[in-house]
């Protein structure tokens, strides 16, 4: 285990050497008792207490933190050869707190009641983390390339914005969402490799900004769209040409239904390259690029789960029914991700942190 935390955090430094030291001493720890508490993990109160000193000393910082690990990826991706699959999502970490303003709010949600049965809005405090996993097309998993943490002191909703201005008119520099280009440009920094790598995200990632700023940065992307933009002349939209489109090939596929039981699916596949436009009011600012656009639906309504219904949308081309399968191969590696969400919530039990606030300082003097 130290040999493994020796040469993962090597690339780490810190301000002060025995910091460094205290680091690689504490992630052995963890790493030998996952999903334990700090205390357990530590065995002892001098350990523990060093510990909890560690992580709310102010010279050390998240940067310092996963600068081993970030400089571990770089060495494993560059060990490897052909497509890297960069998987971006984003989780909260919920935590119930007597003052939610030490760690600040992820979300409002109407689980309370009051007195008489009515249902309330409740809170939820907590942070948020927006991450993007390198794996090989294969599914091996190579490392974070960036990470993003942040919690709201006030909610700035969709639905509260627009009844002030149109969203799609506010810079995405001044939006949550700016978090998606912030990592696809941190991770072609780290891996200073960009044409190799595809970077693959859910519909809330279909972003036009994101598909510029992968333009700048000469790398590849690959999400699943919900926007039926402006195409072509701008008479029409991506949805008015893809129903124009020829069926090209059936795929078949065994799935799972919603109780685990496997089943066969027929996806109709549709591909066509279409120059899209920007929105409305930010078409001075960037440019009309011209993207593939591919539209997975399955031929017949199932019984038991959901009919599987993609429409995908990348800069790569696609001119053959099976570099289309491919494309929605790597899209389905995107669930990787979300399993490594669920595992440092369920397995490493991120959730259960009883430190006070997001600085590290103790809940009380022995928790």
């Amino acid at each position: 285990m130290a040999s493994w935390v020796d040469d993962e955090l090597a690339g780490c430094r810190f301000a002060d050497v025995r910091l460094e030291k205290r680091f690689k001493a504490l992630v052995e720890r963890l790493s030998e008792g996952i999903g334990e508490t700090i205390p357990m993990a530590c065995q002892d109160w001098a350990n523990t207490k060093a510990a909890y000193r560690f992580l709310s000393n102010s010279r050390v910082t998240e940067a310092e933190i996963l600068a081993g690990h970030l400089v571990s990826t770089r060495e494993r991706f560059a060990a490897t050869e052909g497509w890297a699959l960069v998987l971006h999502d984003t989780t909260e970490f919920s935590f119930k707190r007597d003052k939610p303003g030490l760690i600040g709010k992820t979300v409002l949600t109407m689980g309370g009641k009051d007195k008489n049965g009515r249902r309330t809005p409740v809170t939820v405090c907590g942070l948020l983390m927006h991450s993007s996993l390198v794996v090989t097309t294969e599914g091996v998993p190579l490392g974070i390339s960036a990470i993003k943490f942040w919690t709201r002191k006030e909610f700035k909703g969709t639905n509260a914005l627009k009844k002030k201005i149109n969203p799609t008119r506010v810079p995405i520099e001044e939006k949550e969402s700016v978090r998606w280009l912030d990592n696809v440009r941190q991770t072609t920094t780290l891996l200073d490799d960009p044409a190799r790598c595809v970077h693959i995200g859910d519909r809330e990632s279909d972003i036009f900004e994101l598909f510029c700023t992968a333009h700048d940065a000469n790398t590849h992307f690959l999400v699943r769209t919900c926007v039926d933009r402006l195409a072509e002349d701008g008479r029409h939209t991506i949805g008015h040409e893809m129903k124009n489109a020829d069926v090209k090939a059936n795929h078949l596929l065994t799935v799972l239904d919603k109780k685990g039981q496997p089943s066969k699916a027929v996806l109709e596949l549709r591909y066509r390259r279409i120059r899209v436009l920007p929105p409305i009011g930010k078409q001075n600012r960037y440019p009309k690029l011209d993207l593939t656009v591919i539209y997975a639906q399955e031929r017949e309504v199932p019984t038991g789960r959901d009919r599987i219904d993609w429409k995908l949308i990348t800069d790569l081309p696609v001119s053959t029914p099976l570099q289309a399968i491919e494309k929605l191969e790597w899209y389905a590696s995107r669930w990787k991700i979300e399993t490594f969400h669920k595992i440092l919530k369920s397995g490493c039990k991120a959730e259960e942190s009883k430190l006070r606030n997001d600085s590290g300082r103790l809940r009380s003097s022995r928790s």
